[in-house]
């Protein structure tokens, strides 16, 4: 059969690269925060990261997402679920990097906001957004396992017993006795069908039992990786919600009541199960006080609202630079993508979107480092709103920069796409999490405080932050109708944490474009409207990562 068309103009594939220390932004922020060392340790995983192989992983365990099987074949309740070989490829590879329980490691419990390193969760985090580029989905019980450990402190037995395999770098997927494997991976059950993130209104009930546990019975609408070897839940006391642990396997080897009713189909995430568990008679072992439930797993929610932003910023970093290397070469009207002065304008937005959310991210997570509560308190929450919620924006813009090319599933373009919303939604979402900044201003003047002191940091260096943090003071000073305005108190506040990081931090070119827009108004409703004169073309290198 002879040639019907040579085949040209086609993007080469995007292999070969390392997503951390290629990524000026991310590398920057992990010496900044950390040191050179930190960021060398990550070598290996960002090889990899950028690797052939770590994208075939990403893609087939989308492919082929989780299998429930709730009995074996001779009727046997079993509840377990099945995932496809390359699923545990990326937990592996995560939990063997470190990116799950270590930065906890050997760090005693009266002091849980002090590591193990001075710089172990600064390495995490920077670890965890550029491993997560290749598959967000296992990120979940990568980050309900780190988010476990404090939560579980605070039931000192229960900690001493589980603790060395929630902070282990070893991934043994399996269900069996916990304190008898090499790694655990923890998940979370909270919400219910009728509560949502209203969980005092959980119907789920702890009845004691003689020997000190509890049992559990109701339904959890929506319960993360379940087969996790441990679960963080709440139920009802008669003194009020309260945080029990619940283990897959009992500690005389047989399974705990954890009835697996079916996983949800949704819209992106494929490849992490979400499920619905039915608890029946089941065990489980108070952790904290009776009644004091939320305050316990809040904790644990702090922690993984951390990975919402860092795993957003990694979401549009990894369109970012799908977009940049498309644009880089693939040709139209006469000339290349990236040197037309339209797209470089697209493009120069999208990354100062993304370097503003990476210095963030991080920044929160050297916050944890240095036991930084106040300002992690409230910084975490308002960046939780504003940077998840700027993920799909950005990731729709980017997949447009690929055209058809970027609607079609091979690109890889339509998985960050689904994905994007998913942040946003997980561990409260936007009116939830923008009134939870209200609430961390109201009830702690020490949080606002941090806050403002660190925003401060870079006070006239810019006539527009002064300007914003003008602003934010008067909405914060005018008490009427506060409600309905914590959406824009939220952002308000996270642009300005972000003007602050950047005039401190990035390139004058960064900066002086993400104040000109995000702050001074000369802006449009989309993204790829920086004003004329902007130094598009610096910007849009800076955001290039270099082949390995």
């Amino acid at each position: 059969m002879g040639v019907t068309h040579e085949v040209t103009n086609q993007v080469p594939r995007l292999v070969g690269h390392d997503p951390i220390a290629g990524d000026a932004a991310l590398a920057e922020a992990c010496v900044r925060h950390a040191d050179v060392a930190t960021l060398d340790s990550l070598k290996a995983l960002g090889a990899l990261a950028g690797s052939e192989q770590a994208q075939e992983w990403g893609r087939l365990s989308n492919e082929n997402p989780p299998r429930l099987r709730t009995h074996d074949r001779y009727g046997h309740r079993v509840d377990e679920v099945e995932f496809h070989p390359a699923w545990h490829d990326l937990m592996r590879t995560a939990f063997e990097h470190g990116l799950a329980g270590a930065p906890w490691t050997a760090v005693p419990s009266a002091h849980p906001a002090t590591p193990a390193e001075p710089h172990a969760h600064v390495r995490r985090a920077v670890g965890y957004l550029g491993w997560t580029q290749v598959e967000m989905g296992h990120g979940c019980p990568v980050t309900m396992t780190y988010a476990a450990v404090p939560a579980l402190r605070a039931a000192p037995e229960l900690a001493e017993r589980y603790e060395p395999g929630l902070t282990a770098t070893a991934y043994e997927f399996g269900l069996t006795e916990p304190s008898g494997k090499r790694g655990l991976v923890a998940g979370m059950g909270m919400t219910e069908k009728q509560g949502g993130s209203d969980v005092r209104a959980n119907t789920t009930r702890a009845v004691p039992n003689a020997d000190g546990s509890h049992a559990l019975t109701g339904h959890k609408w929506f319960t993360s990786a379940p087969m996790s070897d441990l679960f963080l839940v709440l139920a009802q006391l008669p003194e009020g919600v309260s945080c029990f642990l619940v283990p897959r396997v009992l500690p005389d080897g047989t399974r705990n009541v954890f009835r697996l009713q079916r996983l949800k189909d949704k819209l992106g995430d494929r490849a992490n199960a979400s499920s619905e568990v039915e608890f029946e008679g089941t065990t489980a072992w108070l952790v904290g006080e009776p009644g004091r439930g939320v305050p316990t797993i809040i904790e644990m929610v702090a922690t993984t609202r951390l990975d919402c932003v860092l795993g957003s910023a990694a979401t549009i970093r990894a369109a970012l630079t799908q977009a940049v290397h498309h644009a880089r070469h693939r040709r139209a009207f006469g000339a290349l993508l990236a040197d037309q002065p339209l797209m470089q304008n697209v493009l120069a937005d999208l990354a100062v979107e993304s370097e503003a959310a990476t210095a963030l991210a991080v920044r929160l997570a050297a916050a944890v480092d240095a036991g930084e509560s106040d300002f992690l308190r409230l910084a975490g929450a308002a960046a939780k709103f504003w940077v998840c919620k700027r993920t799909p924006t950005a990731v729709a813009e980017a997949l447009e920069v690929l055209g058809g090319n970027g609607y079609v599933e091979e690109s890889g373009m339509p998985r960050l796409y689904r994905q994007a919303p998913l942040n946003s939604i997980w561990e409260g979402s936007g009116n939830v999490i923008a009134l939870d900044v209200l609430r961390a201003m109201s009830r702690s003047s020490t949080a606002l405080a941090a806050v403002r002191a660190e925003v401060d940091l870079a006070r006239g260096a810019d006539d527009r932050l002064d300007a914003a943090v003008g602003r934010l003071a008067a909405e914060l000073a005018d008490p009427g109708q506060l409600p309905v305005r914590a959406r824009r108190i939220a952002g308000l506040l996270t642009l300005c944490l972000q003007a602050s990081l950047l005039l401190r931090h990035a390139p004058a070119e960064v900066a002086d474009t993400f104040c000109a827009t995000r702050l001074a108004g000369d802006w449009g409703a989309v993204l790829g409207t920086l004003p004329g004169g902007a130094p598009v073309g610096a910007i849009v290198d800076r955001s290039a990562i270099p082949p390995a």
